[in-house]
């Protein structure tokens, strides 16, 4: 990894262009999970590559390349969530269908799913930006507190504070009914 980068700040395209082969699923899928958005995460993810050639120079190769990209790609989409709340929103706007997959789910298996779906993405959404990308990292890479800590560029207690008071936020708007058992399971783990 450190030779593609030497290689880059050289100014070799084609290292560069296999850095970003390696990890563009990984800030693609960063993004997605922060935005909701493909049109909008395939952007930030552009954005977020294109940021990191321009900084290349200031990459410490002490750290981790791959935690230092979804840094530049985590904070591009919290400053992008934060634009997106000072324009209007229209509450017509479908959200983001997220299902999960069986080989054959039953239509109703299915109905049920996009509703949950729809209601955790909903209810993400809400979270402040912060908040949001450590469940993001937590949740869906399994990173460490220590690992989000140093992607989001604060402490780990910073980091464990923000989970407990996403996962209270989210007890406290989650229908029992529409998503069951997740409102045990939040608060268990609060």
């Amino acid at each position: 990894m450190l030779e593609w980068v030497s290689a880059a700040l050289d100014g070799d395209q084609a290292a560069f262009a296999e850095l970003v082969y390696t990890y563009q699923d990984a800030v693609y899928n960063l993004c997605y999970r922060m935005l909701y958005d493909r049109g909008e995460a395939e952007d930030a993810s552009q954005e977020a590559f294109l940021r990191a050639f321009l900084n290349l120079h200031r990459y410490d190769p002490s750290r981790s390349f791959k935690t230092w990209l979804l840094t530049i790609a985590s904070n591009y989409c919290i400053d992008r969530i934060r634009r997106r709340r000072m324009q209007w929103l229209s509450l017509d706007d479908p959200l983001p269908n997220l299902t999960l997959r069986e080989d054959e789910p039953e239509p109703e298996d299915v109905t049920i799913l996009r509703e949950q779906s729809e209601a955790i993405q909903k209810m993400l959404g809400q979270l402040p930006p912060d908040y949001r990308a450590a469940v993001v990292l937590r949740y869906w890479y399994d990173y460490s507190y220590v690992e989000i800590a140093d992607i989001l560029d604060t402490t780990e207690s910073a980091i464990k504070s923000r989970l407990f008071r996403a996962r209270q936020m989210l007890a406290d708007h989650i229908d029992p009914k529409t998503v069951p058992g997740m409102h045990k399971l939040l608060l268990e783990n609060a």
